[in-house]
């Protein structure tokens, strides 16, 4: 018996001894062999969860704490399901779809996962770029095509370094999830440094009472501005009234929307099933599932974007002193072309705030807007927590964080795309293949600081509402799964449990799919669901005809 075995075999005695005992014991146990839920928080604390907090924090303020939490909840409702149908049968989920499904729903996941991961790796090279260039070495490295080109070399070669250690056994899994496990801490670390010393320091805007308000779900968000916008709109006319409320509630259901698609991604899904069979977890390790997606998954996502939105929300939501005149279109209009050429920074600045000042009450309040609504990136944060964290906190810690998240999210999404390349020709992973899949991607990320450019982060917004569409391809196949007789045998939870699985599984999927109708209406129209119905009939009619076949 290899030293593998041997470990897997104690590894199932130990669960087995605390299956009956109390949550204390449950928890010490569980709290040493945790693992893929670590991976699932390397994941989705990248570019994508950066962006959509800082979006819901300066659209919404600390109104939209609950975003965020919740809609992890919901995810780690589907992941649970996922984890019990992968634990309880021992296949591998894509082969069970096929079989079981649908092979049309089987390989929509696989190719929606794929072209997921080869989207949100471009925006991370980018923000490892602009964290090393901005936060942590400013002046070092210029805006050029070499510099980009040299920051994208090192971080792929960390990322592939990371990558190669997955593939050397057991040993080299347990050092794998321990660098990522790192990284994460370094980003939870990070933020949680910068809003201690915010919440401390002189003059804080930072309201702790209106944090934990703002964790109670607030779905009026989606139909009405929030208050703070509220005295500005009443000073306008009529018609730029009802333009700036319509605007302000598509920019908050845009950032709803986003922070969703961010928190949970269809590629996430695909993840954890088979990291989890990769460290040949059974059937006993199904409560160990649901605790380590809880532990590795939740805390840690819930604590870091928190903090994120919280600095957010209180440096630009409603923050007249970090408003920046530039933002505002409609005062920019008015400089002439010599003075928009001719003009530095400062004395633009100077310029513009004097054209404000004189301005009538209506149009200072359109302008005002602007610049409140303004998009916001993570390098405006650091400078606007300067003179409350000093420079340490602000881009050196700040900038840890961001590259962490970077980097940890770029090694996830390459080792994602090596188990579906594997899937997709049907070879066992590791190996090869599962190089080849990884370097696909880190290869096409490699030129992510040139394709994204300047705004780069900013187009992580319709990639997220984009991967929201995605996202109901896995829940609807994962509902299916759960009530297969044919995949699950006398393993389908039956009476109760099958009806709190369901009741939970309906409306995190009902969530998400109104999500991706929502938001793929709100880019093309009525395109986006008739799309979504298509699919949905085309599932029912090739599951029809699996079922058929196998009768």
């Amino acid at each position: 018996m290899s030293k593998t075995e041997d470990a897997l075999i104690k590894e199932k005695e130990l669960l087995s001894s605390v299956a009956n005992k109390g949550t204390g014991a449950k928890l010490k146990t569980y709290s040493k062999l945790c693992g893929p839920g670590w991976l699932q928080s390397a994941i989705t604390l990248g570019g994508g969860s950066l962006v959509g907090a800082l979006g819901v924090g300066v659209i919404g303020g600390l109104n939209f704490m609950w975003v965020q939490p919740l809609a992890m909840i919901l995810g780690i409702i589907m992941l649970s399901a996922i984890a019990y149908v992968t634990l309880s049968t021992g296949e591998r989920p894509f082969r069970s779809i096929n079989k079981h499904i649908s092979p049309f729903l089987g390989w929509a996941w696989l190719g929606a996962t794929i072209v997921a991961n080869l989207v949100w790796v471009l925006p991370q090279f980018n923000l490892a770029f602009g964290a090393i260039a901005t936060n942590l070495a400013p002046g070092v490295f210029p805006e050029t095509t070499g510099s980009k080109l040299l920051i994208s070399a090192i971080v792929l070669a960390i990322a592939t370094t990371i990558i190669w250690s997955y593939g050397a056994g057991s040993k080299g899994v347990a050092r794998f999830e321990l660098l990522l496990k790192i990284l994460v801490g370094l980003v939870v670390i990070s933020f949680i440094g910068v809003v201690i010393v915010l919440t401390f320091a002189a003059n804080s805007p930072l309201n702790w009472a209106n944090v934990i308000s703002g964790l109670m779900p607030d779905f009026g968000a989606l139909f009405r501005p929030s208050e703070t916008f509220l005295p500005y709109i009443d000073q306008l006319d009529p018609i730029d009234r009802d333009k700036w409320t319509a605007d302000i509630i598509g920019r908050q259901r845009d950032n709803i929307i986003a922070a969703f698609g961010t928190t949970v991604g269809i590629n996430m899904t695909f993840l954890l099933p088979y990291s989890m069979l990769r460290r040949k977890w059974g059937k006993e390790h199904r409560g160990l599932a649901i605790f380590d997606l809880s532990t590795g998954l939740f805390i840690p996502f819930v604590i870091a974007t928190g903090c994120l939105v919280i600095a957010a929300a209180s440096q630009f939501h409603g923050n007249m002193e970090n408003n920046k005149f530039e933002n505002s279109a409609s005062l920019v209009e008015q400089l002439t072309e010599k003075e928009k050429s001719t003009l530095s920074s400062e004395e633009k600045s100077d310029k513009l705030e004097a054209i404000y000042i004189a301005m009538p009450s209506k149009e200072k309040a359109n302008a005002t807007l602007e610049m409140m609504t303004a998009k916001r990136n993570q390098f405006e944060l650091a400078n606007a927590l300067k003179p409350f964290t000093g420079n340490l906190f602000s881009q050196y810690v700040f900038g840890i964080g961001v590259l962490a998240m970077a980097v940890s999210t770029i090694v996830i999404l390459m080792l994602i795309n090596g188990f579906a390349v594997c899937e997709m020709l049907g070879v066992p992973d590791g190996g090869v293949p599962h190089r080849v899949g990884c370097l696909i991607v880190g290869g096409i990320g490699f030129f992510g600081p040139l394709a994204w450019g300047e705004l780069g982060p900013w187009l992580a917004i319709p990639v997220s509402v984009f991967g929201m569409t995605l996202l109901p391809i896995a829940y609807i196949t994962f509902l299916l799964m759960m009530n297969s007789k044919s995949l699950l045998g006398d393993r389908r939870p039956e009476g109760s449990s099958l009806l709190r699985w369901n009741i939970l599984m309906i409306i995190a999927t009902t969530v998400a799919t109104l999500g991706a109708g929502w938001a793929s209406y709100g880019k093309i129209g009525w395109w986006g669901p008739g799309l979504i119905l298509i699919f949905g009939i085309l599932a029912l009619l090739t599951r029809q005809k699996t079922i058929s076949n196998t009768n």
